[in-house]
């Protein structure tokens, strides 16, 4: 017997006849549903009731030993066993981080632009939010620098800084291998708890990415500086819900001995066993290889049809990986302005402005081109272009 699935069982439902680049999620198609049937059924063979029980507070042994050896080779980096936990992914883990590391009026720094939805979450907490511009080489060492400065003349300090240095969610580009090593002195130098949202790390499409901020931290003996946030939301299944933190020891520890934890034990102790079987099974390496492919030809089909399509004034960059395009529009145009037209013409995206603390970033916007086919991208693209032609 079967269940119909209700309006509410998937977080978005798409508009009929808009083709919404804003949405920043896999296409259902590619997500490994048979791989994950396998893996749910060696859980249940391999381990029996087991799988059924409270969860181990850092995460089930299984998947804590992949990971360990999988971002030991990823990152040529290795990791103590204490310094490495499994996590109900990215957003619950940076609520808890916030919870526990951050106090009523603390300054938190937050690179701008940024993840519109990562704010979301930070502004869920009484905080001081305070941006530090990004350009072409990612966030601005210099200005971070300058903010600090200016913060001390105030008598406040930063506790915190949240982050997407990795083919950053909106821009797709990469902070520069300079500035992540002058971010890492800077965070130890400030005793600033730097989060780094690194979602997107293995979905690169023209070479390698950069060492993460965690690993660079670690080569310098700076282990309590970064908090690396994981997730197999983008390259296994966004309703997994299971991503994994690693961080120093002090950090991960005090997470295990909060009450959340000792309440329910390990989050999401069944998926997190079902993505440890998919890995051990092999399974992994093929559906991440397979992702890159497809959303390699997905960017390339939506750059080509911008070229082909928008109109002089329009710039953008072809994103070396993760999710997200990144246009500016011409001179004097505002995207959320914009954003009503492109809807009437059958498309949509993300305005700028919200991904910038104070409202700025109105002339441009952030376009996924992971959900849709090539055609259907290049139909966006087309529909883009006519509502620009006639705001």
């Amino acid at each position: 017997m079967t269940f119909p699935l209700n309006a509410n069982a998937a977080q978005a439902v798409l508009r009929p006849g808009i083709i919404d680049l804003g949405l920043g999620y896999p296409d259902p198609m590619l997500l490994p549903s048979a791989a994950l049937l396998r893996a749910s059924q060696r859980v249940l063979m391999d381990w029996g009731n087991a799988t059924l029980e409270y969860g181990g507070n850092a995460g089930p042994g299984p998947l804590l030993d992949w990971l360990l050896n999988h971002l030991g080779e990823l990152e040529q980096q290795a990791i103590a066993p204490d310094e490495i936990m499994v996590t109900g992914g990215t957003s619950q883990c940076i609520d808890q981080l916030l919870h526990l590391f951050t106090e009523p009026g603390d300054v938190v720094l937050v690179e701008s632009p940024t993840y519109h939805l990562g704010v979301r979450i930070l502004r869920d907490h009484p905080l001081a939010l305070v941006p530090v511009p990004c350009d072409v080489d990612g966030m601005r060492t210099d200005v971070l620098q300058e903010t600090l400065a200016t913060l001390h003349r105030q008598g406040k300090r930063a506790r915190a800084l949240y982050c997407v240095p990795t083919f950053n969610n909106p821009t797709g580009r990469s902070l520069n291998l300079e500035r992540r090593k002058q971010l890492v002195d800077i965070g130890a130098f400030e005793n600033i708890l730097i989060l780094e949202d690194d979602a997107y790390r293995e979905l690169n499409y023209d070479g390698l990415a950069l060492p993460s901020l965690w690993s660079l931290a670690v080569q310098a003996g700076q282990r309590d500086v970064v908090a690396r946030l994981g997730s197999f939301s983008k390259t296994l299944a966004p309703g997994l819900r299971v991503g994994f933190l690693t961080a120093g020891r002090a950090i991960i520890q005090r997470i295990l001995d909060c009450g959340v934890i000792d309440s329910g034990g390990g989050h999401n102790h069944f998926a997190a066993l079902q993505v440890a079987a998919l890995c051990v099974n092999g399974d992994y390496a093929p559906q991440v290889a397979r992702l890159r492919a497809e959303y390699t030809a997905r960017r390339n089909a939506l750059n080509a049809a911008l070229r082909l399509h928008l109109p002089d004034g329009c710039h953008w960059e072809l994103p070396a990986g993760g999710f997200f395009m990144w246009l500016r529009l011409p001179d004097g145009m505002d995207s959320t302005l914009l954003l009503p037209h492109a809807n009437a013409h059958g498309m949509a995206f993300i305005p700028g402005a919200r991904s910038h603390l104070d409202g700025s970033g109105g002339d441009y916007l952030r376009m996924a081109f992971t959900l849709f086919s090539a055609e259907q991208l290049s139909e966006a693209a087309r529909r883009l272009s006519e509502a620009i032609r006639t705001l």
